[in-house]
C-alpha cells in the first residue's frame, strides 16, 4: 500500500474523530438561515466525492437540490475527479487530490457542473525540504477569498502538522502561497478551524484519549495568512469524581461564540459518564469564557462524536458520530438545549448545513446520503432521502443565493 493510499486512510479516519474540512466557509450572503421557497429553482448544490465499487479511484457525485431538500443529479455527474477533502466559496470547489500533493481547482458552472480550472502543489512549500505532507481538511474563511489546507507531517523532518494559507484569484481560481503555521507533533490537528463572525478568530479542539488535547485558536492577518495563537480559556468545573472536562470537537456561531463537546475525564484517561456539550463566548483577543456548568451541559446521544456543525443562523448544533445524528438549540452564551432524539442510528462521518434549513449527512459504512428539513420547531426527512452512495469520502454543500 502507497503512502497516499495510508494518508487517504488516515483523512477518512480524521473525519471519523472530527471531520471535514473545515470552518464552512460561506460568503457574506450566505451566512443566514432562509425559509425554504416556492420556486423550482435549486436552493444548493451537493458535492460528494465517492468511491465506486471495485475502484480506487475517486469520483464526485453532484446533486441539484431542491426547495424541500429532494435531489437531482447534476448534469454530467459522477465527476471522474480523484479527490477527497472538498470545499467551496461560492464560484469554485478546491479539492484535494488523491494521487498527488495538490490541491484540484473546478469551476462550478450555473447548473452545477464541475470543470477542472488549475492545481497547486501545497507541498513544495514545506519547510523540510522533502516534499512531504499530505492534506487533510481543506477550508475558506468567510469571505471566500483564502484557502487553508491542514497537513499531516507537513513540517519539521516531516513530523508535523501544518496548515498552510493560500489566496485565491477571483478571476481564474489560482492559489497564491502566504505562509504556514505549525500546530505541532502530536496529537496535531485534524479537524478544521471555524471562524466566528468577526472572521478574525477561528478554532478548533482535538482530544486523543483524555490524554494529549488542546484548543487551538487561529488569527487571520489582513492579508489572510492564518497563524496561531494561545488561546486562553476557563473550564466547566466537573462534577463529583470527574477531575476534569476535556474539549474535542468545536463550531462557531454567526457572531462570537463557539461550541465544544465536553468529554468527563480523569487523565491519562475518560471518566464514565456521558458526552456533554459547552458554549464559549470570543472576547475582543480571541480568548474564550464559558458559563455552563456540569448540571446545563446538555449530555448527548452520541458517544462516539465525529462532526459537529452550527447552522448559518446558530440557533441549531448538529452533533453526528457512530451512534448517529442528533440535534441541539443553540442560543449564544447560554446552555445549550437539547432538541431531538437521533434523527437516524446509522454512523454519520460528515455533515454540511445549506441556507434553507437543510442537513446534509453521510454515512461512510452506510454508503447513504441523508437529507433533513430542519427548523428550531420542526424536524423531518427530505423526500428521497436516504440517497445511496458508494463508500462516501467526503461532502461539501454550495448555498445558492435567491
Amino acid at each position: 500500500m502507497t503512502i497516499r493510499n495510508l494518508r487517504l486512510i488516515a483523512v477518512v479516519t480524521t473525519m471519523l474523530y472530527t471531520s471535514a474540512v473545515w470552518a464552512q466557509g460561506l460568503s457574506p450572503a450566505m451566512k443566514v438561515d432562509a425559509q425554504p421557497g416556492t420556486t423550482g429553482s435549486p436552493v444548493a448544490y451537493v458535492y460528494v466525492a465517492s468511491t465506486p465499487s471495485n475502484s480506487n479511484t475517486n469520483q464526485v457525485v453532484g446533486y441539484s437540490a431542491a426547495a424541500n431538500g429532494s435531489l437531482t443529479p447534476i448534469a454530467g455527474s459522477p465527476f471522474p475527479e480523484n479527490v477527497y477533502s472538498m470545499a467551496v466559496n461560492g464560484k469554485y470547489l478546491m479539492g484535494a487530490s488523491v494521487s498527488t500533493p495538490d490541491i484540484n481547482v473546478y469551476n462550478i458552472g450555473s447548473n452545477g457542473a464541475l470543470s477542472f480550472a488549475t492545481s497547486q502543489n501545497y507541498a513544495q512549500y514545506n519547510t523540510s525540504g522533502s516534499g512531504c505532507g499530505s492534506a487533510g481538511q481543506d477550508f475558506f474563511d468567510h469571505t471566500g477569498a483564502t484557502l487553508y489546507v491542514q497537513e499531516f507531517d507537513g513540517s519539521d523532518a516531516c513530523a508535523n502538522t501544518v496548515v498552510a494559507s493560500f489566496a485565491v484569484t477571483k478571476a481564474t481560481g489560482a492559489l497564491t502561497y502566504l505562509g504556514t503555521t505549525n500546530t505541532g507533533v502530536f496529537p496535531g490537528l485534524n479537524a478544521a478551524a471555524y471562524f466566528i463572525g468577526n472572521n478574525i478568530y477561528a478554532y478548533q479542539a482535538v482530544d486523543s484519549a483524555c490524554m494529549y488535547y488542546s484548543i487551538y485558536g487561529f488569527k487571520r492577518s489582513g492579508n489572510g495568512m492564518l497563524n496561531q495563537f494561545i488561546v486562553q480559556a476557563n473550564f466547566p468545573t466537573p462534577p463529583t469524581g470527574v477531575r476534569a472536562y476535556i474539549p474535542a470537537l468545536a463550531a462557531a456561531d454567526p457572531t462570537n461564540h463557539v461550541a465544544f463537546t465536553m468529554q468527563p475525564a480523569n487523565p491519562p484517561g475518560c471518566a464514565p459518564g456521558p458526552l456533554q456539550l459547552a458554549s464559549y463566548t470570543a472576547d475582543a483577543n480571541g480568548n474564550l469564557k464559558t458559563t455552563n456548568t456540569s448540571a446545563n451541559m446538555p449530555a448527548t446521544l452520541v458517544a462516539n462524536p465525529y462532526d459537529m456543525k452550527m447552522s448559518p443562523s446558530g440557533k441549531l448544533l448538529a452533533v453526528a458520530g457512530q451512534e448517529g445524528l442528533q440535534i441541539f438549540h443553540f442560543n449564544g452564551a447560554n446552555p445549550i438545549k437539547r432538541y431531538t432524539g437521533l434523527l437516524t442510528t446509522k454512523p454519520i462521518t460528515q455533515m454540511f448545513w445549506d441556507n434553507n434549513n437543510h442537513l446534509y449527512a453521510i454515512s461512510h459504512n452506510a454508503g447513504k446520503l441523508f437529507v433533513f428539513t430542519i427548523t428550531p420547531t420542526s424536524h423531518v426527512r427530505a423526500p428521497g432521502s436516504p440517497h445511496t452512495i458508494s463508500s462516501p469520502a467526503d461532502v461539501i454543500v454550495q448555498p445558492l443565493a435567491h
